[in-house]
Order: C-alpha cells, then sequence, then structure tokens
C-alpha cells in the first residue's frame, strides 16, 4: 500500500472511531454522574462529561483568547507539523509512523470537537482502586495516549538496535 495512503487512512480511521463513539454517546447517554454505566461493576463506567479544557479539564477555567490559542491554534499548528514530519520522514520505522498517526487522529479529534461543539466529549471512566483511578477520557485521549506509549518503546527499541 502507498505509504501516504496508509497514513492518511489510519488518521481518518483514528478520528472516525473516536467521533462514532462520541456521537453514539451523546445520543445514548444522560450528561454527568447519573447516567453512568457500569460496564465491569465500577472498575469501568461510562460517564459522559463535556471538557470545555484540555487533559483532565485543565485550562477550562482560561479566559477565551487564552483558550482559543492553547487549545485550538497550538494544537492545529503541532499537529499540522506531525503530518508534514510523517509525510516527509521517509525512514521513520513502521511502529513510530503509526505512533504519530493514532496521536494526530486523535488530536484532530479532538479540536474538532473543541471547534464544532466548543469543548470535547469525554465518557471513559476506570478505577483499580480508590486512589487509583482515571480522569474521564475518550477515544481521542486513548488513540494519543497510545501513539505515546508507542513512541516511548520505539526509541527505546531503536536505540538498543543501533547500540548492538
Amino acid at each position: 500500500m502507498n505509504r501516504n495512503i496508509f497514513i492518511t487512512l489510519l488518521i481518518a480511521f483514528n478520528i472516525a472511531i473516536d467521533q462514532i463513539s462520541k456521537a453514539i454517546v451523546r445520543s445514548n447517554m444522560i450528561e454527568g454522574a447519573r447516567g453512568e454505566i457500569d460496564v465491569i461493576k465500577d472498575y469501568f463506567q461510562l460517564i459522559w462529561v463535556e471538557n470545555k479544557g484540555a487533559f483532565l479539564g485543565m485550562g477550562s477555567d482560561m479566559n477565551p483568547t487564552l483558550k482559543l490559542i492553547f487549545l485550538l491554534i497550538l494544537p492545529t499548528i503541532v499537529l499540522g507539523y506531525v503530518i508534514y514530519y510523517i509525510v516527509k520522514t521517509k525512514e521513520l520505522d513502521r511502529t513510530s509512523l503509526i505512533a504519530f498517526c493514532c496521536i494526530v487522529g486523535g488530536g484532530i479529534a479532538n479540536v474538532f470537537d473543541r471547534i464544532v461543539y466548543g469543548q470535547v466529549t469525554d465518557f471513559f471512566f476506570i478505577k483499580i482502586t480508590e486512589t487509583i483511578k482515571t480522569g474521564i477520557f475518550n477515544v481521542a485521549d486513548l488513540s494519543v495516549t497510545t501513539g505515546m506509549i508507542m513512541l516511548l518503546f520505539s526509541g527505546v527499541f531503536n536505540k538498543k538496535k543501533k547500540e548492538a
């Protein structure tokens, strides 16, 4: 498969899965904790919230100008640069390429939400213990996190490979 088609399809897949999941949540759930759905007891729940900030709601109380800069303009510039980087850098290994596509797809999906809805729909919640639990997140966040973990491992393994 052509490399650029692969990149486009993978980014589009990440965006589509995120947007489809958010549409399902918006049309089938009640917003907030009253509408929580226990998927696996209280260890894995669906709780629909609208996040006006960034990761875990950070920045939700910023003034509108700063929100525009830090939650819309800056991420769009960074995503544009990453797309440019992965298209132009032909020597990226497959794991890094997939990782960057996940990051870009998730990033675009959340930026899209901010443009269209003025906020980001979140709905996954995981609680391992009372002290070990996540904030409420979405598929795009999962894509970005997965991509970052893949890049970390790719960097470690590529470094070991070069040393050997």
